[in-house]
């Protein structure tokens, strides 16, 4: 029987990850289309806040419920610095690196949430933010190469995949920041993606190797059996010895 904080967060997994898309189309919009309304942005920073306080509240309420809340604390140190760093200086990058996350603790938990879509939901994400970001800090940056949406796809790409063809490149100490915890993600995920692709090679070895023992053995059984079943029938098929004939004694002559 699941207790309240497993219940809560089943309950409460799906209208957080909802809330999460709702960030990320508020954090885009701002940026893809600066020359938006004035109140398009406030909302869009509005939404940004809400979601961050939903995460929040979230994050209160499943301490509140645990049974022992300093070993949740302590075994969620993600999730606390995710809540507390965008109260420490109101900057959206940290919003965005709060949510994220936030989000990717809670997907983790998600039991029809595979590795692999794990995996390519993040691939997804870190590019999709990563590229915002970069587009954000270095658009206006004097001596910046990354303008367009198109060049900061681009260059998230190539960092994100570790190639640096070095065409693009930021220019202003947070642009770097950003380029260095990409690089960061990006090798970790390859190595997520190198160890599920062993351990799946190595499944399937271990599987076809069973199945080769278990053929082996019923080779060997079916082999024993086909031996007795010879014996027996070369048993059963000998004769059984024949009396001798009886010989008639010799007459004696008459005198």
């Amino acid at each position: 029987m699941p207790g309240m904080k497993e219940q809560w967060e089943e309950r409460t997994r799906m209208p957080l990850l909802a809330l999460a898309v709702a960030f990320g189309i508020a954090y885009a919009v701002p940026i893809v289309a600066p020359g938006a309304d004035p109140w398009v942005h406030r909302l869009c920073g509005h939404v940004e806040w809400a979601v961050w306080a939903a995460f929040a509240v979230d994050y209160v309420v499943r301490l509140a419920l645990a049974p022992a809340r300093w070993a949740f604390v302590r075994s969620h140190p993600l999730d606390l610095l995710a809540v507390v760093l965008p109260m420490v200086q109101p900057l959206r990058l940290l919003r965005v690196v709060a949510t994220l996350l936030l989000v990717g603790r809670r997907a983790r938990m998600a039991p029809q949430i595979t590795l692999t879509t794990y995996v390519a939901g993040a691939v997804v994400g870190l590019m999709m933010f990563g590229s915002l970001a970069v587009l954000h800090v270095e658009r206006d940056a004097p001596d910046g190469n990354i303008k367009t949406l198109g060049d900061a796809v681009w260059w998230s790409f190539t960092t994100m995949t570790t190639v640096g063809y070095g065409d693009h490149a930021p220019t202003t100490g947070l642009g770097r920041v950003l380029a260095v915890g990409l690089m960061l993600s990006g090798i970790a995920l390859l190595g997520v993606v190198t160890a599920n692709i062993a351990a799946w090679f190595i499944s399937r070895f271990e599987r076809d190797d069973a199945a080769e023992r278990r053929q082996t053995e019923l080779l060997e059984a079916l082999t024993r059996e086909v031996r007795e079943l010879r014996a027996e029938v070369a048993r059963l098929s000998v004769p059984p010895a024949q009396a001798a004939p009886d010989i008639p004694s010799p007459i004696a002559p008459r005198s």
